[in-house]
């Protein structure tokens, strides 16, 4: 098919799912770098992506109720897209796509669809189950004639950010990140687990760093982690930015995080993680590049709290119950940590 002069692009959070926007951006840049793209993302997410080079960002305060929305159908009054593609579900989106004027107006399929959703479309990618979030929204261009086969992100980090980072990790000591945080509390580990790890890694020469954003839970959160400690980790908790935590992801060797946006955008950097995964499946949403460091208690999870393997409940189901993510032990973390330092060539000294 010929090129679409213009398409819009609808995906305002989260920063993970954010993340996975990026390589369909690319997709669609390399096969129609004439076409005109826009992207109406999250205020806080566009401090990440923002930069994207051949992107127009519109801005979504969702803080700001029906007045984000006004403010959104402003900013695109007298545009007509040939295409949109609305990649998020929720009812607050699907609203706020009706004030886009697009010809073609891609969606999920049925099984996907929630909210209102199949209302403010006309076509839907491919009914596929199995696939990760990032695979999901790659099969957007799928309609418009484009098949995703590269993942790359490529997100811009400003030589400022890189040189803050280097002052908070100078040198060459192998480094663990701990972001013990997720925007979700059930998928949060115990503190004291946490500090476990840390002082494992405390004890076998790597420097231990607990990062987080500036929010009262997550505050909260570290400070909980850093009682539990033997040996105090450096606290950079609430004292970075979006593109300062990239650019330390560049220099860090391994990061330690249940399901986050930080676990995805550490991956678009090639960064190991070490994943948490009891309440959600990390085949659907775990780091995508490499999940050989994860602890996966996601089919355990399942067995007890539905009676049933994974395989046997719907794909993409949470299981955030309380106490779920106690079924990971400090054990298993701390063999997932060994092997990821031994990969790297790091002796850990107790493998």
């Amino acid at each position: 098919m010929s090129a679409p002069q213009s398409i819009c692009l609808l995906r305002t959070s989260a920063i993970g799912d954010v993340t996975h926007v990026v390589p369909l951006v690319r997709t669609l840049q390399q096969a129609w770098p004439q076409t005109s793209l826009t992207w109406i993302v999250g205020k806080l997410e566009r401090k990440l992506v923002g930069d994207l080079p051949g992107v127009e960002f519109v801005t979504f305060d969702k803080g700001a109720g029906w007045a984000g929305m006004r403010a959104v159908k402003e900013a695109l009054r007298g545009q007509q897209f040939d295409a949109l593609l609305q990649m998020q579900v929720a009812l607050r989106s699907n609203l706020l796509s009706l004030g886009i004027h697009a010809k073609r107006r891609v969606g999920y399929d049925h099984a996907r669809a929630k909210d209102l959703h199949g209302l403010v479309i006309n076509e839907r990618i491919p009914a596929r189950t199995g696939e990760h979030v990032l695979e999901a929204i790659g099969s957007f261009c799928e309609p418009l004639g484009l098949k995703q086969t590269d993942v790359r992100w490529d997100i811009p980090i400003a030589d400022e950010d890189h040189a803050w980072a280097a002052e908070q990790l100078p040198g060459d000591q192998p480094t663990l990140l701990v972001s013990p945080t997720s925007s979700h509390a059930l998928r949060n580990w115990q503190p004291q687990r946490y500090a476990a790890v840390m002082d494992h890694a405390a004890t076998h020469d790597w420097r231990v760093v607990l990062i987080g954003g500036p929010s009262p839970g997550e505050r909260g959160m570290a400070d909980a982690v850093l009682a539990a400690c033997h040996h105090q980790p450096i606290d950079l908790t609430g004292k970075d930015t979006l593109k300062k935590l990239m650019a330390m992801f560049c220099r860090a060797q391994l990061l330690l995080t249940p399901d986050s946006g930080p676990m995805h955008m550490a991956n678009t950097v090639g960064m190991k993680v070490l994943g948490l995964h009891a309440a959600s499946n990390p085949a659907r949403s775990g780091p995508y590049s490499d999940r050989r460091w994860c602890v996966d208690k996601y089919d355990a999870a399942s067995r007890k709290y539905f009676g049933k393997p994974a395989s046997e409940i719907l794909w993409g189901s949470k299981i955030e119950r309380p106490g779920v993510m106690d079924l990971i032990e400090i054990g298993e973390v701390i063999e997932r940590f060994e092997a990821a330092a031994e990969a790297m060539g790091y002796r850990t000294g107790s493998r």
